[in-house]
């Protein structure tokens, strides 16, 4: 088994000191493995309990296998509730960790609802609103080298039978000479819904705003339902969106049979040590079918009066909260062009120092949710989408992502995202609302937004 591991003396030693359950988290370095592999490998045993998360810079990503420790929260308090349980777990852990990376230890992974105190949709019932799970086994790619973290809850009973299971199960992931099955559910039907009433729902909006000077815009959100003739394999969605969305933040995380994934362009926060990271990301149009026409296109949105707006309203919404919270804050002048697959932004890259004692979570908290996916101001725009908008959004426009045992972390904007249950997948889409909104416009732009997801599960390019 693994008689010559050489963290097996000290896990010994760890199960005779604990009291209670204790958590013994051990860090290895080790060759380069596709994580995406990783993540396909894993559902001999882990099925409904693995999670995946790369950057949009690809200079990092986590695919985790396992749970075991989970962290639930519907409580309105739920950022401090979820923190006080990982701080708890934490702060007893014994952790070994030679190399010091960021994205290297004890991790947990998880998300937010968008709006806890909508009610909670059918589909979304595997998902509390506060959702979070730390690894079995974990392997971290962090600028080209790799490593792998391996949790173990110890109760001092059967927790050396746990650790030889692991390693032995580690043994047949790393083993990645065989090949991943190429299997696909064949689309039958796809459901875009009351497109009408939806665009109604978009001219309520603005009527709204335009009937209270305070109100400056709305979020609205529409869903798809795209059914197949089987269950969908969420692996074969990941891979896809993994090679066709390389610009983009790609994110999977499973509750028991149900499956949320995406690719965000959107960054909600990053905190590593002191320096952090958040993204102001509003205004958007198609690509190009040529250079020439993309370059066009692009133009055409930093010169767009509507588009700055929607911009200018999350920039000044990010500036006041980083400045609130941050020792320093730099923000740029002028948004740039972002460009992923299908479409391209107005982007505005905002960084800050922070003190490095503050938790991840405290950021996501207070910039969550921002103009580009809520309104502004939050609270009356989100009155105005609960009115307004006839489904759950979940996990979708909402905080994705992991935070570690030192308070960092990364949470990305789980918009471009559906949410798999069995043979069907529920995408979502949305759009700002102002003044000048243009419903049957707001319509294409949802459209344009559904289609990475739509044609990473194979629906096509609707």
């Amino acid at each position: 088994m693994i008689k010559g591991h050489p963290l097996k003396g000290a896990f010994i030693d760890f199960i005779h000191e604990i009291n209670g359950s204790t958590l013994f988290s051990y860090v290895e370095k080790v060759d380069a493995l596709d994580p995406v592999r990783f993540y396909e490998k894993g559902i001999k045993w882990y099925k409904g309990e693995r999670f995946y998360f790369k950057d949009r810079e690809g200079e990092m990503t986590l695919a985790g296998l396992g749970s075991v420790y989970t962290i639930q929260s519907g409580k309105t308090n739920r950022f401090a509730d979820v923190e006080a349980n990982w701080d708890a777990l934490t702060k007893r852990a014994a952790v070994h960790n030679p190399y010091d990376v960021y994205g290297t230890g004890p991790v947990a992974f998880g998300g937010f609802s968008f709006d806890p105190e909508q009610q909670a949709g059918e589909e979304w019932s595997r998902f509390a609103p506060s959702f979070f799970y730390v690894p079995e086994i974990m392997l971290t790619v962090y600028e080209g080298e790799t490593f792998v973290t391996v949790n173990v809850l110890c109760d001092g009973t059967n927790s050396l039978a746990l650790f030889e299971r692991i390693e032995e199960r580690k043994r047949w992931i790393f083993d990645q000479n065989d090949k991943a099955m190429n299997e696909k559910a064949v689309l039958v039907e796809l459901r875009s819904g009351d497109t009408d009433a939806w665009k109604n729902s978009i001219q309520s909006a603005i009527q709204s705003i335009k009937s209270d000077e305070e109100l400056k815009k709305i979020v609205l959100a529409r869903k798809i339902t795209a059914v197949f003739d089987e269950a969908i394999v969420p692996d074969h969605v990941l891979r896809r969106l993994d090679e066709e969305q390389p610009d983009s933040f790609i994110f999977s995380i499973e509750a028991m049979d149900s499956c949320f994934l995406g690719a965000s362009p959107e960054r909600l926060v990053k905190k590593q040590s002191r320096t952090l990271m958040t993204t102001c990301l509003a205004g958007s149009t198609a690509r190009g079918a040529t250079e020439e026409e993309d370059r066009k296109l692009a133009d055409a949105l930093l010169n767009d009066d509507k588009n700055r707006i929607e911009h200018d309203y999350v920039v000044q919404m990010i500036r006041r909260e980083m400045q609130s919270m941050c020792v320093s804050v730099t923000v740029p002048e002028e948004p740039i062009i972002m460009k992923v697959r299908d479409i391209q932004h107005l982007y505005t890259p905002v960084t800050g120092l922070a003190d490095e004692f503050d938790s991840i979570l405290r950021f996501v908290e207070r910039l969550h949710p921002t103009p580009a996916l809520g309104g502004l101001p939050a609270q009356k725009a989100l009155n105005v989408i609960r009115e307004l908008e006839p489904m759950d959004r979940g996990f979708y426009a909402a905080p994705v992502g992991w935070m570690d045992y030192r308070k960092n972390g990364e949470f990305a904007v789980a918009i471009r995202s559906g949410l798999i249950v069995q043979n069907e997948a529920f995408l979502y889409a949305g759009c700002g609302v102002v003044p000048d909104s243009n419903p049957d416009t707001e319509l294409e732009e949802t459209t344009m937004k559904l289609r990475p997801m739509l044609r990473a599960i194979g629906g096509g390019n609707e």
